[in-house]
């Protein structure tokens, strides 16, 4: 299921006066702060808000960025070359977001969980662990890599097994490569329509850095994965909202759980 995207999060509310005073808060002279297990953002009294926490499981192919992406969304340096990720790696990013309708400011507490594939399948006590108590899981495919992408349907039925209320969306990496592409838009639209999975792309590199610009996010490409992020935070608030049946739930598609 896929919420349209702005139906639940404000999607430029950063950049307000009441958003930047949010931003500053995940921010320490114009590079994001790196939280420990026990820290966690510190707001001025008056527009203190309530934080949310979710696990976020991050699936794909060995190769397809993986962890590239998730030091993007932490605002960490990307690595230069591809190397295996041993075991687990847990990585906590804090992103506030407004809701729409209630106007009320959220920070939004993702515990992005990454393991590399060789450890994935050698061991069968790490999927299990990635997925017990998740909220949602990214299914990454590469566009320079067709494998990567012919391996969504498989990759979906194995990670997410009998737990049907996991929200799936689907990232596309490396997107930012198009003389390499091996996958085409068309390709994208027709899975869309297969498997009604939100479809985020992501670029491979680091952002340009805003020079002679006093942007909120100069030399910290918040704007490049504030899409993915706003689009997390509207999923999961989505989702708890019909957990508690403040909404009601939407009826699952032909294809919610997978081609017939």
């Amino acid at each position: 299921m896929s919420v349209p995207p702005g139906s639940v999060v404000v999607p430029d509310w950063l950049k307000s006066p009441e958003g930047k005073e949010h931003l500053a808060a995940i921010l320490r002279k114009n590079k994001r702060k790196v939280f420990g297990l026990m820290e966690r953002p510190v707001l001025p009294p008056q527009v203190a808000s309530d934080t949310a926490s979710y696990k976020v499981f991050v699936s794909g192919k060995s190769g397809v960025g993986k962890t590239a992406l998730v030091a993007k969304l932490a605002g960490l340096e990307v690595p230069s070359a591809h190397h295996e990720t041993m075991g687990i790696q847990t990585t906590v990013v804090y992103w506030p977001a407004k809701q729409g309708e209630s106007g009320r400011a959220v920070i939004f507490r993702l515990q992005f969980w990454d393991c590399g594939e060789a450890a994935l399948r050698k061991f069968d006590h790490i999927l299990p662990a990635c997925r017990e108590k998740a909220d949602a899981i990214l299914f990454l495919f590469s566009f320079t890599d067709r494998s990567s992408f012919d391996d969504l349907p498989a990759q979906i039925s194995r990670v997410v097994g009998d737990a049907g209320s996991l929200i799936r969306i689907v990232v596309g990496t490396k997107f930012d490569q198009f003389m390499h592409a091996d996958v085409t838009e068309r390709d994208v639209a027709e899975f869309q329509r297969t498997w009604h999975l939100p479809v985020f792309r992501a670029q491979s590199a680091a952002g340009p850095r805003q020079v002679g610009r006093r942007t909120p996010d100069a030399g910290t490409g918040l704007w490049e994965v504030a899409p993915l992020l706003n689009g997390l935070a509207e999923h999961l608030w989505h989702q708890d909202q019909v957990a508690a049946g403040l909404i009601p739930a939407p009826l699952p598609s032909p294809k919610e759980t997978g081609p017939c």
